[in-house]
This record gives structure tokens, sequence and C-alpha cells, in this order.
């Protein structure tokens, strides 16, 4: 039987995990490396340790320091763990997206939670990396690991990931995958497998909506992957293939994991696995593949794994109502034009004459059918509070970013999704040129029209 001095020397190590239902179409081999068995339960086990010793040998963490994150929450509990066998205090900052369970589980090691706004812009001072910068400015003996800057991240894999896959393949490995957050676990692992044969081809999985793969930022919800900035621990030019998967297909395939293949694990593993079953379709011949599976799936219990939770956020895959189209509800606002904008070189003045005009609260910024920005009763409430000249203001310098937008014939609970973020109202669009919009008040205005019809 194996003995460990403690529990820093059971990170690490973990299985491949061959899968035998969900791949049985592809004509090639899947096993899964299964990172949700660390101790922690995720692949983070592995950084928060490396960090740690890292920044102990540099001299950066004394007795009595404080380590301040912005996590996710896996990289808290492997920086937790670590800490509370070495006696260190934790001050962990994280988005208000993650679930109540990764919190709750922060707190059992320890460690203090401060709950920061996922919809701020990556340059505000309330998104959590700079929430954490701020606070290690300002806390006395403290050090920020940095996850997203700190080499040890994709050393860490470079050093014990890679090699593990290497020797737990038998070297038969030919497609790496996994999804791509701070990019430390695709970059340290692909950097070793390349080194050991440049022919392995590496995709990262990334959500649609991060810029990782290039798209257009916007919000999703599966947790710990996917970035809105490129962190400097990803190293784009090792990735051979990027693959975008939506949440519901993220979700969605997690369960099937659980359902079909008795592993309970996260989101992201989910996505990871929709990737490589997307890559493999392109295929000519049969590959062996290695999918990271990053965490439990017990962290997420009443998210992914709640029929309730699925319905109301629309991943659902059961039996489902009629589709309805954000343009059914677009037809019903009688009461208003489908569609009040202004231009970018126009005035406030005459902003504010529409709000009042139409007793609306938002209105998008629109030039050549282009979305360029918005005004909303907050920020003009604002600037008029700040004693703004408005006669002579012009919209542009003034304006807020563009409300999201979605086609007309886009299902209502996309729409819905969206609404349950920070976005206030959402452009619609016919043949891309803006349309109508719709607002969480349309919505409810809808469904109580339908609920009337019905009885």
């Amino acid at each position: 039987m194996v003995r460990f001095n403690n529990i820093l020397e059971a990170i690490g190590r973990t299985p491949l995990i061959r899968l035998n239902s969900l791949t049985k179409d592809t004509g090639s081999e899947f096993y899964v490396k299964a990172e949700f068995l660390n101790p922690g339960g995720s692949v983070k086990d592995r950084i928060g340790l490396k960090m740690i010793e890292a920044a102990e040998k540099e001299g950066k963490l004394k007795p009595g320091s404080t380590i301040i994150e912005a996590t996710a929450g896996n990289t808290g509990v492997g920086i937790a763990i670590a800490a509370s066998i070495k006696g260190y205090r934790c001050l962990f900052v994280i988005p208000d997206k993650m679930s109540q369970d990764k919190i709750r589980l922060l707190k059992a090691y320890g460690a203090e939670v401060i709950i920061t706004s996922t919809s701020v812009a990556t340059d505000s001072p309330e998104n959590y990396n700079n929430v954490a910068d701020k606070l290690a400015k300002e806390i006395p003996n403290s050090f920020r690991p940095n996850q997203f800057e700190n080499p040890s991240n994709p050393l860490a894999h470079y050093l014990t990931t890679g090699p593990e896959i290497w020797e737990d393949s038998k070297g038969m490995v030919d497609v790496f995958v996994a999804g791509m957050g701070t990019g430390g676990t695709i970059s340290g692992t692909a950097k070793y497998l390349k080194e050991k044969n440049k022919n392995i081809i590496i995709v990262g999985a990334d959500p649609r909506g991060s810029i990782l793969s290039g798209d257009s930022p916007r919000s999703y919800k599966v947790e710990g992957i996917g970035e809105d900035f490129i962190p400097r621990t990803f190293n784009r030019q090792i990735v051979d293939e990027m693959v975008r998967v939506s949440d519901k297909e993220s979700f969605n395939t997690a369960r099937k994991l659980a359902r079909e293949e008795g592993l309970l694990v996260g989101g992201s593993s989910g996505t990871a696995l929709a990737a490589a079953l997307k890559y493999a379709k392109s295929l000519d011949k049969p590959k062996y593949f290695v999918v990271l599976m990053p965490d439990t799936g017990r962290n997420y219990i009443d998210k992914i794994y709640s029929d309730h939770w699925m319905k109301k956020n629309g991943f659902w895959e059961g039996e489902k109502p009629r589709t309805v189209i954000i343009k059914e509800v677009l037809a019903i606002k009688k009461a208003l034009p489908p569609l009040i904008s202004i231009s970018s070189g126009e005035k406030l003045i005459k902003a504010i004459s529409l709000i009042q005009e139409f007793n609306i609260s938002q209105l998008p910024v629109i030039d050549d059918n282009h979305i360029v920005g918005s005004l909303n009763e907050v920020s003009l409430m604002q600037l008029l509070h700040d004693g703004i000249e408005f006669k002579n203001s012009n919209i542009g310098e003034i304006m807020g970013k563009p409300l999201p937008a979605l086609d007309e014939k886009t299902d209502i609970y996309e729409a819905y999704r969206v609404l349950l973020t920070a976005a206030t109202g959402i452009v619609v669009k016919r043949n891309d040129k803006p349309v109508g919009l719709i607002t969480r008040t349309d919505l409810v205005n809808y469904w109580v029209s339908q609920n009337k019809r019905r009885n």
C-alpha cells in the first residue's frame, strides 16, 4: 500500500480511463485524464502546490504571509490545501457566476472569500483580477501567485501532467484535448508531449464567447475555462486546433459522462469531450485520444446536474414546449415603435428627448446598421448628477458598451438566458440589420399574454 506523509504528496498520478459508450461510433480510442481524482477534486491542485513552492524558494512567501488569488474556485482549493499544510492565510476573489458549492468548499479549507461581479469589463476596478491586485498591494506581507502570469502554472504540467500522459499511454497518444482558461494546463502538457512526438495534435476546447479561440466576447455559464483576455501563461502557437463548444453542448455532454460512463465531472469536462468528438468527426482514420477532465461534478450538483437549473437556463435536452422565437415577442410590442435608437453623432439632448417621449429606460446607439454603443437610465442619471452639459455633448463621447444582439429567429430561451445577466436589453436583428429591441419587461408581458390566452 502507498503511504504519504501528507495530502500534498497525493497530488498527481491520476489515471487514464477509457471511454466505452459515448465514443463507440467514432472508431477512435478515447481515454480521459481523470484530474477530478486529485485530492482537491481538480487539475488545479498541481499548480496550487507548484506556485507556492516556487514562491517559497524565491522568498516571496514567508511564515505568516497571506496568499491572495483571483480564482474560479479550483485554483483556490489547490492553493488552500497547500496553505493549510504550510500555515498560510488565504484570501480569494471569485466571480459571482461560480457555484455556491465551490465557495463553501474554499471556506471549508479555512479560506476567506470575496465575491465580485462576472459581468464587468476586464479593465473595471471590480473585475476579480483587479480586485485581487488591489488587495495584494494593500495587505502587508501578502503574495499573489497570479495564475494567469505565473510561469509555475504551465511548468507544473510540463513536469507532471505531460510525462504522466506519455507514460500511461505508452507513447501511443495521437491527440491531446483540453480546455483553455489560464492556458497553463494545455500549454505545459502540450510542450512536453510535442517534445516526445512533434506529430501529436493539440486541440483546445473553448466556450463560445471566449476570445481565446477568436470569438467575440460574451457571457457564458461554463466555469473555469475561456477568457476575455489572453493570459501570459497561454502559448497559443502550441495549439494546433481550436474547437468552440456551447454551454448546452458542454453541460449535456457532462451529464452523459455521468449516466453512460459513470464519470461525475464538471461542465468544462463536457466542453473538452464535446470538442474531442467534433474533432474526431473530421478525421479520416482512427486516433488515440487523451481528453483532460479538469474537475469533479460534485461542485455542480445544484447547477448542471439539476434538471430545474438546466430548464431554467435553456440547456435542457428533454421534452420541450413549442419553440418560440424572438420575432413573436417583438410582434406584441404595440405601444412603442419596434426600435427606438440614436446615432453616435447626435447630441445627448436628443437622447433625453427620446427617453422622455417614449418613457423608455435605454437607447441603443446605431450607426449605419452597426450597434456601436448604448445609453441607459443609470448612466444618464450619473451624467446629469455630475452636471454634464447635455445640450452640446455628443452621444459618441459618453455612450456605454453596445447591447447584445440576437437574430429575430433565435429561440426565446436564449434571450431569457442573456437577460438573466447584466444585459438590460437585446437588439433584435433581421438579415443582420437592427429592427427592434426587447427587454425583460417584454418577456414578462409575452409570457403573461400567453398565460391569459391559455386560461
